[in-house]
């Protein structure tokens, strides 16, 4: 079984506040707790950031209900009762009073307060240690500091846009004073940070820290930043790079990709650690995100959840007419079928379907009130995203000077398809977003990929969404009130 502890994995500490952002990293590793001489004290910032990132709020059912059922690609799902805040935002009918929005904010800038602390103990660590070794250490420190910081940027600028920018540690005065910056400094800070953590960390990092962020990592995320502001060059160029170092590659079953044992694979470039550490009960070292999306009524009790983010119509239909089979047997667990396995999942469930990706073999679930999904990682950057983004930017005109790999938008296209028994077809854009919604389905990428491609509103029109409006979730009206600085969004 998966269970090589994962450094990253344990949650040391905790803590929270309500003060302005609700900022408040899980460790509450200030600079007065920690002894800055002694080396073995490095790590324990760099693991209050990554734990938080494995927060409710960030990656769980916030996170589901704002980047995946909106899109066309899922439907609320659960009970026609269950989770009016989850309806409202399948339904385009949210505002800034949603409870799911309100934490997600919440939680992306509970994250920067976590870097911004992890950064700032990393500088303390590099004044009091002597050898050149704890030095370079705590240098890598800043770099996943910067990583994890860049992360949460990205979400905040593509969800909200205008948003604060906070690189220091602030008292709550402060930072309810903190005017909201243009998405063009904010992405300018993601790029600043992710350009300093490829120089700082480590092309790959031994056993004992998997899943912590590396160079590759951040180049992943930088080409999915310039993706998101049409910066084709910059977009080939750090994919090129990644194809080119022959480091990642397709795992050759498509649905091994998502099982625990395939978990931080050579197909992963950044994925969030979550384990129940091979406990019934004790240390909270999981992410509920496959939780929440597990088969609602389902028995024995470890292999139901809550039932919610359920594959639509829309979703079945164009894998239907794709002639998607491989990909389809992973991402659509129906009830009434029988997995791999040997999990049946009963008649009895509410829902007619569930997203497949996040199954998990009863073997696994041993978590003493359910423990469904609890030893399910969230895979956030997959080589294949990076294949798809590299062809688009050469269909969309980037240069090719320069390029390594060898690899042209058809090959890189091809590569993808080539994997699930699909035939080849010109890379044509539409052809590479058609790729990308079949291959990432149910990732949370969906929905933002139709904003950023403009096809939102023709899309997602029918089902309640206007341009102008829900390309951006409103400012929560708490931080509002916290802070007359922020302006809400237009429409809202």
């Amino acid at each position: 079984m998966k269970k090589a502890l994962y450094i990253i994995l344990i949650a040391l500490f905790c803590a929270s506040c309500s003060d302005f952002l609700n900022i408040r990293p899980e460790g509450t590793t200030t600079a007065a707790s920690l002894d800055h001489s002694k080396a073995e004290n490095i790590f324990k910032p760099v693991s209050a950031a990554y734990a938080e990132i494995r927060s409710y709020g960030s990656h769980s059912f916030p996170y589901i209900g704002c980047l995946e059922i909106t899109s066309d690609n899922a439907d609320k799902g659960s009970t026609p009762e269950d989770g009016a805040s989850t309806k409202q935002m399948d339904e385009f009918k949210y505002d800034a009073a949603n409870e799911l929005i309100t934490a997600q904010w919440e939680a992306w800038y509970n994250i920067v307060s976590a870097a911004n602390n992890a950064i700032s103990q990393m500088d303390m660590f590099k004044k009091e240690l002597k050898k050149d070794v704890d030095k370079e250490t705590a240098d890598q420190g800043i770099g996943d500091g910067k990583f994890i910081r860049a992360y949460a940027y990205f979400r905040l600028v593509t969800m909200f846009g205008n948003v604060p920018i906070i690189t220091d540690i602030m008292s709550s005065d402060e930072l309810a004073a903190q005017k909201p910056a243009a998405p063009a400094q904010v992405w300018a800070t993601v790029e600043s940070d992710l350009t300093d953590a490829i120089a700082r960390l480590p092309e790959s990092w031994p056993k004992t820290y998997l899943g912590r962020a590396t160079k590759y990592s951040a180049m992943a995320l930088k080409a999915k930043a310039h993706l998101y502001q049409g910066e084709w060059d910059d977009v080939a160029k750090l994919c090129d790079e990644i194809i080119a170092s022959k480091r990642f590659h397709l795992l050759s079953d498509f649905r091994s990709v998502f099982s625990v044992e395939q978990e931080n694979s050579a197909e992963s470039l950044f994925e969030i650690q979550s384990s129940d550490l091979d406990k019934a009960s004790g240390d909270a070292a999981y992410n509920t995100y496959a939780y929440v999306q597990g088969p609602r009524g389902n028995t024995p009790s470890n292999m139901q959840g809550w039932g919610f983010c359920v594959p639509s119509e829309s979703l079945v239909k164009f894998f239907n007419d794709r002639g998607e089979t491989v990909r389809a047997a992973t991402t659509f667990l129906y009830r009434g079928s029988t997995t791999p396995e040997g999990d049946y999942i009963s008649e009895a469930c509410v829902n007619p379907i569930y997203n497949g990706k996040v199954y998990t073999p009863s073997s696994y679930n041993n978590w003493s009130n359910n423990g469904y999904g609890y030893d399910h990682n969230i895979r956030i950057i997959r080589y294949s995203d990076v294949l798809l983004m590299y062809a688009e930017a050469l269909a969309r005109g980037a240069s090719t000077a320069g390029l390594k790999s060898g690899y042209t938008a058809q090959s890189a296209l091809d590569e993808v398809r080539a994997r699930v028994g699909l035939a080849p077809v010109e890379p044509t854009i539409d052809n590479i977003l058609d790729e990308r919604r079949a291959e990432l389905a149910l990732e949370e990428d969906r929905f933002l990929d139709l904003v950023r491609t403009g096809k939102a509103a023709e899309v997602l029109g029918p089902l309640g969404y206007k341009e102008g409006k829900h390309n951006l979730f409103p400012i929560p009206a708490t931080q509002l009130q916290l802070n007359t600085n922020l302006i809400q969004n237009p429409n809202y």
